[in-house]
């Protein structure tokens, strides 16, 4: 393959491919190289979380938000499961030529409306314009910072520990797909997109919270797969366990989706130790976003990979994402 492909931006497998072989080979660095949501810097013994990212979704706007509220979203939710504290974000904006300017106050005043509930300032930007045809209507990127709070590390998680999901997989992934008129499909199905950091920030008070990471591209089961590979543990998953909605779930079977696989916005896949786990869900069901956490599943020595028990008792092997199912998600 000589060429880039739209599964390359999939955040699955030839995503980490392409990062490995091209990024990695010429950019490597210690911060870099540990693939986390976010960089760990050490600046005058203060530990700092640093994210990027950048948003190409489409739709601009969709049930449940718009690429402003997105693109904030992403960065703090970025930064908090990473163990920091959402601070500041910059961000940069790239118009197409004939943009209409009430969208782009639109997205602007979202933007802003989202950083400020999330308690997050928007400290400096950029701003460029191409020509008409170069660009599809506004892309955003951002660049999020925070001190870290919770030390959290991928050699943390141990044989034992507890798999706990935040709540609901594929809403976001189910959103994009049917605001895009692609299919005949009458439903209103929402984004889950928010940000995390109230819900997820109680956890840091507490011992054991292991590592977390948001399920946004190559959803659940790709953030499994590369936990599995990365660490060489195994991974077991109860499909009854995992909560989808029964739309979500509808439409998923419809378009020959799985909801695994399917982006998420607003969620959390959380591992803890098995002794502390059930205080963490409760911690997260306190809060609105967390009312349908539960425990999918476990980290287990006994294999390596991720294995899925469906609900008629039999098992199925879970990868990361191969092709891009859904592309410009976020």
């Amino acid at each position: 393959m000589d060429k880039i492909e739209i599964g390359h931006g999939s955040g699955g497998k030839l995503t980490r491919d392409l990062i490995e072989q091209t990024f990695l080979k010429y950019l490597s660095s210690e911060e870099l190289s540990a693939l986390e949501d976010a960089a760990t810097l050490d600046i005058n013994n203060s530990k700092i979380a640093v994210t990027t990212d950048s948003y190409v979704v489409t739709p601009l706007f969709f049930p449940g938000g718009d690429i402003g509220k997105l693109s904030i979203c992403g960065t703090v939710n970025d930064l908090v499961v990473s163990g920091a504290v959402p601070g500041y974000v910059s961000t940069g904006f790239i118009i197409e030529e004939g943009f209409s300017l009430n969208s782009l106050s639109e997205i602007v005043e979202s933007l802003g409306k989202s950083a400020r509930n999330a308690g997050i300032k928007v400290v400096t930007g950029d701003t460029k314009v191409v020509e008409k045809g170069k660009c599809d209507g506004i892309y955003i990127n951002t660049t999020g910072i925070g001190p870290i709070k919770k030390q959290m590390a991928l050699n943390n998680v141990s044989a034992g520990d507890a798999v706990i999901l935040s709540g609901t997989v594929g809403d976001h992934g189910t959103a994009i797909a049917i605001a895009r008129n692609e299919f005949d499909i009458d439903a209103q199905v929402e984004s889950d997109c928010a940000s995390l950091n109230e819900l997820l920030m109680p956890l840091f008070e507490i011992d054991n919270v292991k590592w977390m990471r948001d399920p946004t591209r190559g959803g659940v089961a790709t953030v499994l797969a590369e936990l599995s590979e990365n660490t060489g543990l195994g991974i077991q998953v109860f499909e009854d366990r995992v909560p989808v909605r029964d739309d979500v779930r509808f439409i998923s079977d419809m378009l020959g989706y799985d909801p695994l696989y399917l982006a998420n916005e607003g969620k959390a896949v959380i591992i803890t130790s098995d002794e502390i786990a059930n205080e963490a869900l409760s911690i997260l069901k306190k809060h609105p976003l967390g009312e349908n956490a539960v425990i999918i599943g476990n980290i287990t020595s006994k294999y390596t990979g991720v294995r899925l028990k469906t609900r008629i008792g039999g098992e199925r092997v879970i990868d990361m994402l191969e092709e891009e199912m859904l592309p410009r998600i976020c």
